[in-house]
């Protein structure tokens, strides 16, 4: 059986709210969603990525494409650790950027705190719904949605 995961994350991969701002948003999600949530502070760089929902990947230097399987193997490679850095060399050009800058289709991202909704019943939240996630939790956030 798959299931259908819609993730928010902070913006900035590193930041983690405390227990009071996480209750806050968590509260905010579970007035929108009457479906399982779950709450979690990751204690390293965790990716967090559409699963089968991956299209394709380009470069954020040369907007080149980024072959699917580089991810997959990337992703393998620290599936355990975490990542310690964003900050990778791309196979496309051979040169620096971060893993965040990088465009997915569909939106991939990486957290150290993540609010996570399992089969949603719909696909996204909304700009406004998004800005009150924010500002519950005290900082900018995005969605990724994945199909595992």
């Amino acid at each position: 059986m798959s299931d259908d995961v819609l993730s928010v994350i902070p913006t900035d991969p590193h930041w983690q709210p405390d227990q009071a701002a996480a209750d806050r948003a968590a509260r905010v999600v579970a007035g929108l969603e009457d479906v399982r949530i779950d709450v979690t502070w990751h204690d390293v760089l965790t990716v967090v990525d559409c699963g089968a929902n991956l299209e394709q990947i380009e470069c954020d230097l040369c907007g080149g494409s980024i072959p699917v399987e580089w991810w997959g193997d990337l992703l393998e490679a620290h599936c355990d650790s975490g990542f310690p850095t964003l900050d990778v060399e791309v196979p496309c050009c051979g040169g620096n950027t971060s893993l965040d800058a990088l465009r997915y289709d569909w939106p991939c991202g990486f957290a150290r705190f993540e609010i996570t909704v399992w089969n949603p019943e719909r696909l996204w939240l909304s700009d406004a719904e998004l800005s009150t996630l924010a500002e519950a939790l005290g900082q900018p956030v995005r969605q990724i949605r994945a199909h595992l």
